[in-house]
């Protein structure tokens, strides 16, 4: 609930533009996108849990972060589109709390998962002989439920920070972004990935043969790509300078970590891994002939 010196219940969002034909466009834009996001996560998460060939702690990190994906984008894709039909855009105070809060803890999720995910690789290809030992079910478990986890800290207290501040000027946001939560939010974690790999690098590149090298860098690229496009954009939203970043441009940054990467991520996943494209293409085959009635 507003704090007591706070006159203000609700505040106004204007959007990306006024114009009522290229809200439409924007809409059915931003609808294809979020309909492939969910469908390509989904996917992914369908065909890691039931393909024998994925019961693995990679494609276990990679069906969370698939989850992730999907909730991360719950919580702010369905609400913009619905502003961008709507005659009035606006959202309660307890809304935009509520909002805000899911926001920090998906997002600081994400980043942590991203960061177990670069250990699970680090340990697959630094420490190979002793992958299935270190990397057990039970380890894997505990990093994917911390990961999750970490989200409470940091959405509890960047949330209760910023909504205990007095609201009593206009009610208009035309876009939002806070600063605080960035050393949690996108360092610290990005720390442990940016280790991970220096090690993972400097093993690569001690190994005899080039074929041993390349296909080391095979089974991380994936991840390598993941991450570049989420800690990319972010780090273009959260640590330009003030002087450099125009409205518009936060608004454009602003979707690519939000709208874009959920959508890429399983395209990155299936189109660079073979045994992903051969899951698919068996999970697909196994429907269309349940449908045939082949046995």
């Amino acid at each position: 609930f507003p704090p007591a010196w706070s006159h203000l219940t609700q505040f106004i969002l204007l959007g990306f533009t006024n114009n009522p034909e290229m809200q439409v466009s924007l809409f059915v834009l931003f609808l294809l996108i979020y309909l492939v996001t969910l469908l390509g996560n989904f996917l992914i998460v369908t065909v890691t849990s039931v393909d024998p060939a994925l019961q693995t702690p990679m494609y276990f990190f990679l069906r969370n972060l698939s989850l992730l994906e999907v909730c991360f984008t719950l919580v702010m894709v369905p609400k913009m589109l619905v502003d961008l039909v709507s005659s009035r855009k606006s959202i309660s105070f307890v809304g935009c709390g509520t909002q805000m809060y899911f926001f920090f803890f998906f997002g600081s999720s994400e980043c942590f998962l991203l960061s177990m995910m670069a250990y699970d690789r680090f340990v697959a290809i630094c420490n190979p002989l002793r992958y299935s030992v270190v990397m057990n079910r039970s380890l894997c478990l505990w990093m994917a439920l911390g990961s999750w986890m970490s989200g409470v800290p940091v959405s509890m207290l960047q949330t209760a920070w910023l909504m205990a501040h007095p609201f009593c000027g206009p009610n208009t946001i035309d876009h939002f972004f806070s600063l605080a939560s960035t050393l949690l939010f996108i360092m610290f974690p990005f720390s442990l990935i940016l280790v991970s790999y220096t090690r993972i690098i400097k093993t690569i590149l001690m190994m005899p043969s080039a074929t041993g090298r390349q296909k080391a860098f095979s089974t991380c690229s994936s991840h390598l790509i993941v991450v570049s496009l989420f800690y990319g954009t972010a780090s273009l939203t959260y640590l330009r300078p003030k002087s450099n970043q125009s409205p518009e441009s936060k608004k454009l940054v602003s979707l690519s970590y939000t709208v874009i990467t959920p959508m890429l991520n399983p395209i990155v996943y299936s189109l660079r891994n073979n045994e992903v494209k051969g899951a698919v293409k068996r999970t697909v085959t196994r429907k269309v002939l349940r449908k045939l009635d082949v046995p």
